[in-house]
């Protein structure tokens, strides 16, 4: 059975960092496109950085030159690292992915895997 479980979320204060972590079962994290999402209550979920197949990575705007997304496909699991967190930041991140190769869009209805999330509260 897929399964995604994330961890590593908590409250920050601005400037600090955070790394995320979603640890993969019941499919091969190198054969697929992986994404982190990000909801705040009201709002739609939103996709934040995603990478396919070929470690190739696209980023939300407001995340570039601050988050890095990563994979270790030996442990199947996925990471995400926040540098200089801003409360704007704060949200229920969701770790996901595609049954394709490639990445169609950071908010592509192709993500068929989800996780339960991980709040990550950022404070001014």
């Amino acid at each position: 059975q897929e399964q995604l479980v994330e961890s590593g979320g908590g409250p920050v204060q601005a400037g600090e960092s955070l790394r995320l972590s979603c640890e993969a079962s019941g499919f091969d994290t190198s054969r697929c496109c992986m994404g982190w999402f990000r909801q705040v209550p009201g709002k739609e979920r939103e996709g934040v950085a995603n990478i396919d197949f070929e470690d190739d990575t696209t980023y939300e705007d407001s995340v570039k030159g601050r988050f890095t997304i990563y994979k270790d496909n030996a442990n199947s699991r996925l990471y995400l690292q926040m540098d200089s967190l801003k409360p704007e930041d704060t949200g229920m991140y969701y770790c996901a992915a595609t049954y394709g190769l490639i990445c169609y869009g950071l908010n592509s209805p192709s993500f068929r895997v989800w996780g339960q999330g991980t709040q990550v509260t950022v404070s001014s």
